[in-house]
């Protein structure tokens, strides 16, 4: 049985609420002061907010256990609602963005009035935001540190797809609070509003990219994600060690959920046992490494002699 994500579920959580409560403050300072960076931020926190909310029903649905329909379970499906959290943040942060910088450039006024409660709300948000990426940064690291691994390289390869998405999206939201701060801040320098709708442009790329970004590792998880080289090789080493094992001829791990591969493995096996004791050994060995934490199912068969898998 899939045991439940709780870490990833609270580093969720706690993105929701930071980014609930940074959507409302921003859309009120976006119509108080009319900047247009400012739309585009509280445009991004709400798809953010909307985001959590599809990474929340990912956890949920992505523990249950395997059944009669469902064998190898239903971890794959969270790879599905984090998608759609991503395609979200594309349609929503992104297009919004862009298209309110745009708008700004094209017909925009002078009117950014408001300037002090703009800086206020955002530094509120990079608190609030700072917060919820400490939480995702601390189980990344965790875990990194765990396989001897760089946290940004983890934070890609993961097969968590929500607390991937977590880090991401913060990482973007601080990034994007600093460009929007900028753009208000050389509006009300310079008195023109083009540095606003720059902002609000710039903001739409990088929500753009952090979208397409966290849209490929999903698909490449739903289309099958072979387990890493460390992984593949601490998988052949446990079998090649069990007495029966002659040989690992072939071995593919692959995703089939958060933290759960299916693992495919052609063996020799010691003697020349009759064909029921060689089916027996095969399941026996399939039990034992289903025992692993990161196994969900093994299947074995035996190599044809002198012929790779």
């Amino acid at each position: 049985m899939v045991k439940p994500q709780g870490e990833s579920t609270l580093t969720v959580v706690v993105a929701f609420a930071a980014n609930l409560a940074i959507a409302i403050a921003k859309t009120v300072a976006a119509a108080v002061s009319g900047s247009a960076s400012m739309s585009a931020e509280a445009a991004h926190s709400w798809a953010d907010t909307g985001n959590e909310i599809f990474l929340l029903i990912a956890n949920r649905r992505g523990q249950r256990a395997a059944d009669e329909r469902r064998p190898l379970g239903y971890g794959r499906e969270a790879y599905v609602w984090s998608l759609l959290a991503a395609v979200g943040l594309f349609v929503v942060g992104a297009a919004v963005s862009l298209w309110r910088g745009v708008t700004e450039l094209l017909h925009g006024s002078e009117g950014a009035e408001n300037y002090l409660l703009a800086y206020v709300v955002l530094a509120v948000a990079f608190v609030l935001e700072g917060t919820s990426l400490a939480q995702a940064t601390r189980q990344l690291r965790r875990e990194a540190t765990k396989l001897d691994s760089d946290l940004l390289d983890y934070a890609m390869r993961t097969s968590d797809p929500t607390v991937r998405a977590v880090f991401a999206e913060d990482s973007a939201a601080l990034i994007g609070i600093v460009i929007a701060f900028l753009g208000i801040l050389l509006h009300e320098l310079t008195g023109s509003v083009v540095w606003d709708g720059i902002g609000s442009i710039l903001v739409g790329v990088l929500l753009g990219v952090v979208a397409v970004v966290l849209i490929s590792r999903n698909i490449q998880f739903l289309t099958g994600e072979p387990g890493s080289p460390r992984i593949k090789q601490g998988l052949v080493d446990k079998l090649a060690a069990y007495p029966e094992v002659a040989e690992v001829r072939f071995l593919r791990p692959e995703f089939i959920g958060p933290k759960r591969v299916l693992v495919i493995a052609s063996v020799d096996l010691v003697g020349d046992a009759v064909e029921s004791s060689i089916a027996k050994s095969l399941r026996d060995l399939e039990h034992r490494l289903e025992r692993e934490p990161y196994v969900a199912e093994a299947i074995l068969t035996v190599s044809e002699p002198d012929r790779a898998g």
